[in-house]
């Protein structure tokens, strides 16, 4: 048995550490707006506080629907059967493009929504300049997550990684010259700050695609013939599966977005100091959630070769492998709050002062919250691996707007603890999914033999 665990944590880590480094690249890329954005003003941050958390909840239910491309690939890939995989990359590219447009309508538009929100219109008219500047982005990084699920589907994860990795050099280059007006470019500052997120996602995309098309072992999947032909059957069948993935990402990352609704309702000082602290929580998130989608893909190869043992030890690995992760970055939140703060705003300026003291209390809180996050997250890769869908996404709903949001509206409003009470509501949505999701993969997973069947519901 520590034969078996110590090659399946060595197996997972191989597979989930590029995995894992690509995430944390791209969220480099909102900690970096982040602090730049920083330099500008407490309105801009209070913008692209609203506007990101507007973007990226639009963008993770896209993402979520793409990501049924990775368990199509991955079992196809475990069983031996390569022209499948062809089709679901090829669907996938058009269900990008489907899912695309209508964003990018919504995205053009979304002031008179986020008015009807609540929001300030100083804050609402900052957040709709830069949604509409970096919303030419969106596609091309639905396009980038299809080719990446295959990729990492197949067990080819570190390319991908070195792209990410250009894409942050890029993103803070292109923000240097765009927001703040170098090298005879205007000064467009949050403006500037979406348009070269799109820069990145474009360039992004065409990287990988080049890598896709040059490199000669991907030949036998013929990822791109008959591209200009939908395939009907398959797209529906990644929709199929990829819908519930989006409806639970967008459950759990709403709950995130209406907290940022109510902390705008607070204050300017209670919504920037929430983006501070939130920016901190999804930095860490990256790491389980990467663990998450390489756990997918362990248990979905060994899904394709029909070996419940295999997905049973895939799927608890990664569940632990986050758990370890999550507890060493809540020590860090409890232990170093102002230092980590201080990555964000200037903690010897006066007029940061009350910023700076709410985002490190609410990092305390934060660190309560991240074991949960890396059980929920890791959790639920496994059941992505079995293409389980649809029930996660109902105890996301049930955990998240249930218990989080409805607890986060009591504590916060009726009993008075504001921002505080907000983020206790979190850390009650997230103990809530981590308990359910992880008995749900073990009630899919257990085996009373060798060959018993995995439990389909």
């Amino acid at each position: 048995m520590r034969h078996r665990l110590r090659t399946e944590i060595r197996q997972t880590l191989w597979l989930a550490g590029p995995v894992v480094f690509t995430q944390l690249a791209q969220i480099s890329m909102g900690f970096i707006d982040t602090v730049m954005v920083g330099r500008l003003g407490r309105m801009e941050l209070a913008g692209v506080a609203l506007g990101s958390s507007v973007f990226f909840t639009l963008l993770l239910v896209c993402m979520g629907v793409m990501l049924a491309v990775g368990p199509m690939v991955s079992q196809a890939y475990g069983a031996g059967e390569y022209e499948p995989i062809g089709r679901s990359v090829r669907q996938g590219l058009w269900l990008g493009l489907a899912l695309a447009v209508p964003a990018m309508i919504l995205l053009w538009n979304i002031a008179p929504i986020l008015r009807l929100l609540g929001q300030m219109d100083e804050t609402i008219t900052k957040a709709q300049a830069y949604l509409r500047a970096i919303s030419f982005g969106f596609l091309p990084f639905l396009w980038f997550v299809a080719l990446r699920s295959f990729i990492e589907g197949v067990s080819r994860p570190r390319p991908v990684t070195v792209i990410a990795f250009c894409g942050v050099g890029l993103n803070i280059g292109a923000n240097y010259v765009l927001m703040f007006g170098k090298l005879g470019f205007p000064a467009l500052g949050l403006v500037g700050t979406g348009i070269a997120s799109s820069i990145v996602y474009w360039s992004m995309f065409f990287l990988l695609l080049s890598y896709t098309i040059r490199h000669e072992e991907f030949a036998a999947f013929r990822l791109f013939a008959r591209l200009g032909k939908p395939d009907w059957h398959y797209f529906r069948e990644i929709f199929r599966i990829g819908w519930p993935i989006g409806a639970g990402l967008g459950i759990e990352s709403g709950l995130f977005m209406i907290t940022v609704m109510m902390m705008g309702w607070i204050s300017t000082t209670a919504l920037a100091a929430h983006q501070v602290a939130i920016q901190c929580a999804a930095f860490t998130f990256m790491v389980p959630l990467g663990i998450g989608l390489a756990t997918s893909v362990r248990v979905g190869q060994a899904a394709g070769r029909r070996d419940p043992a295999g997905m049973r030890w895939a799927g608890w690995t990664g569940i632990g492998i986050g758990v370890v992760f999550m507890t060493g970055s809540a020590t860090m939140f409890w232990i170093f709050p102002r230092p980590i703060v201080g990555l964000y705003l200037d903690l010897s300026d006066p007029a940061n002062a009350e910023v700076v003291r709410l985002a490190v209390s609410l990092l305390g809180i934060a660190a309560v919250f991240q074991v949960f996050d890396g059980i929920q997250v890791s959790a639920a890769g496994a059941l992505r691996g079995l293409k389980d869908t649809r029930v996660p996404m109902i105890i996301g709903l049930l955990s998240y707007w249930g218990v989080g949001l409805t607890v986060g509206y009591i504590l916060g409003f009726p009993f008075g603890m504001a921002a505080h009470g907000l983020w206790w509501g979190l850390v009650m949505g997230l103990g809530a999914a981590a308990i359910l999701l992880a008995w749900r993969f073990h009630r899919l997973t257990v085996a009373k033999s060798s060959h018993e069947e995995v439990i389909t519901v």
